[in-house]
């Protein structure tokens, strides 16, 4: 429609512009100026109230038609929303909150000292030489972000001139350090960096624009008595570091991880790297005689040996150029069961050797022992292993040296060994009732089952007997591997990497519901309790079962009467043993 199409008051608009124009000429032709002057004050007044009318209806548009929502009725940043994390209960892990950015315009400040000061004594936490520089510059400038709305209320109600806000997303951990490796942390543009922030990223962007939370595999109430009795036994024996999971067998969910030493991830700056490491995932280490378990599975799977099998463990074993020795000498002949409770070495390198170089690695293999731990987390580390297979790498490998694999390595083999023989990556998603995770067949359901009574022996006769707990049925193998010193180019005694695998309840069908517990210790130290041991059995074992005696009921696991099998009248060795 053009110019001339367009009407006022019922008249083509060119048409009342000319009218108008010839108003104000009859106006002055009259002599009558004060007519003239009407006309015009008329003309500015119907000017003014037209645009007013336009601003007024886009406005009223825009605050109703805009799609924007929410209490505050302010848009979140463009990018960064993310979806609030949860546990598998539904409990809140991470969160997106409106928090507010502060900003200094020293060209409207009257008094800079006054300002200055009251800034200090409201946000103690602003750094004096930032605030400086802002009071004295040229211009508006960012102060400092992630203020809450009480914060901003305090300085608001200050009436500073040159002092503003404008509204920021922040991710918020209302639970802190809890399972901060797990969860992760993103930062300020809202990407995620670690933990499940980083490996869920887009599905996190995407659920936010829908309002949906993503829940996570772990338990709030698993995790908080794993830290908690990790951080017991870590103040204890103050090793390097600490590692502590939790996992579903059947179901590969990990439902409670932990790492320490730990971090805030609300302040992840403040946190050293070390402290921000997540050593279940992406540290490896030799994890010792944790790994003759797999060894005996393999022996009893490829039928080169039964539980009531002998080996001759009186002697040290010459195998080529090396000795093996026990760590505390049976002295005797050892029937598999035995070399499982011994946990010795010489007879655990005879079935290696009897299993044979290609046999045992394609089993180690099959078991996910020799690969990136499959899980969501981007830390999740390659393990280093052997360049070659031959019987002297096999007798070193079937005791757990010569192999670095992540924690996270280890208990994936674990739960193949414990759900009947199925290998399933492990998740840090929360699986439905009812589902599964496709896997690989590695062993029958028979050794599993030979497996889960074996464990149990170890528990109740051997090395791993300060792991039980009445009623539960806790079966496990204990684990001391010597770490590599480049100082003294070998071996250490004094450096330690201890552990404990276990498993729960370890009675009933293979297809019954079971859980698996690692508790490992990097150099830890002796203490007044353990008599100068630092080994799996002593640091390790028994805060395994403490995790294991206050979580089962929160799975469901309920305690019967403890039924001897396989361990019955089996003579136990000093809790030191590997």
């Amino acid at each position: 429609m053009s110019l001339g199409q367009h009407s006022f008051g019922g008249l083509p608009f060119s048409r009342w512009l000319w009218g108008l124009e010839h108003a104000f000429e009859r106006a002055r032709a009259s002599g009558k100026a004060e007519d003239d002057t009407r006309l015009r004050i008329f003309f500015v007044l119907a000017i003014f109230s037209a645009a007013f009318l336009a601003l007024a209806v886009g406005a009223t548009r825009a605050a109703m038609f805009s799609g924007l929502r929410g209490h505050d009725g302010l848009a979140p940043i463009a990018g960064a929303s993310r979806a609030d994390l949860v546990d598998r209960n539904g409990q809140m892990l991470a969160a997106d909150l409106l928090h507010y950015g502060l900003y200094i315009d020293p060209r409207e400040i009257w008094d800079t000292a006054e300002t200055r000061a009251a800034l200090t004594r409201i946000l103690p936490e602003v750094e004096p030489h930032r605030l400086e520089r802002a009071l004295r510059g040229e211009r508006r400038t960012f102060l400092m972000g992630g203020l809450t709305p009480e914060q901003r209320a305090r300085v608001h109600s200050l009436g500073l001139p040159g002092v503003s806000f404008e509204p920021e997303e922040r991710r918020v951990y209302p639970l802190g350090s809890t399972a901060a490796h797990l969860i992760g942390f993103a930062d300020t543009g809202g990407e995620g960096l670690t933990g499940a922030e980083a490996a869920l990223n887009e599905d996190i962007r995407k659920a936010a624009a829908n309002k949906a939370a993503i829940p996570l595999s772990i338990d709030l109430r698993v995790q908080a008595a794993l830290e908690d009795e990790l951080y017991k036994a870590a103040a204890e024996f103050r090793p390097r570091g600490a590692v502590g999971i939790v996992t579903n067998v059947h179901t590969g969910e990990i439902l409670g991880m932990a790492s320490y030493p730990t971090f805030d991830p609300n302040k992840p700056g403040q946190a050293t790297d070390d402290a921000k490491l997540n050593r279940a995932a992406a540290a490896v280490f030799e994890m010792g005689s944790t790994f003759k378990a797999f060894t005996v599975a393999v022996g009893l799977d490829a039928g080169v040996a039964t539980p009531s099998s002998t080996f001759d463990a009186r002697f040290p074993y010459q195998l080529g150029y090396r000795t093996i020795n026990d760590y505390h000498a049976a002295r005797k002949v050892l029937t598999l069961v035995e070399v499982f409770q011994h946990s010795s070495n010489i007879g655990t390198a005879k079935l290696a050797v009897s299993v044979g170089p290609q046999r045992l690695s394609q089993y180690f293999n099959k078991l996910g022992l020799t690969r990136t731990a499959p899980v969501e987390l981007i830390e999740s580390a390659r393990p280093l292993t052997p360049k070659k297979w031959d019987e002297d790498t096999v007798a070193s490998t079937s005791f757990g040296h010569g192999m670095n694999v992540s924690p996270l390595t280890l208990v994936i083999a674990y739960n193949t060994l414990m759900n009947g023989g199925v290998r399933r990556p492990l998740t840090i998603r929360k699986v439905e009732d009812g589902k599964t995770i496709p896997g690989e067949r590695v062993m029958s359901e028979r050794t599993s089952a030979q497996m889960l009574q074996i464990m149990r022996a170890n528990v109740t006769g051997g090395s791993g007997k300060s792991a039980n707990v009445p009623g539960l049925s806790v079966g496990g193998k204990t684990g001391t591997g010597e770490k590599y010193d480049p100082a003294i180019r070998g071996y250490s005694r004094q450096k330690q990497v201890s552990s404990f695998a276990a498993a729960f309840p370890t009675d009933g069908a293979v297809e019954d519901d079971r859980y698996f517990v690692l508790i490992l210790m990097d150099e830890p130290h002796p203490s007044a309790r353990t008599y100068g041991y630092s080994t799996g059995g002593w640091v390790a074992a028994p805060a395994a079962g403490r995790v294991i005696d206050r979580i089962a009921p929160f799975l469901g696991v309920r305690r019967k009467n403890d039924i001897l099998t396989i361990a019955e009248g089996a003579a136990a060795p000093p809790p030191g043993v590997q």
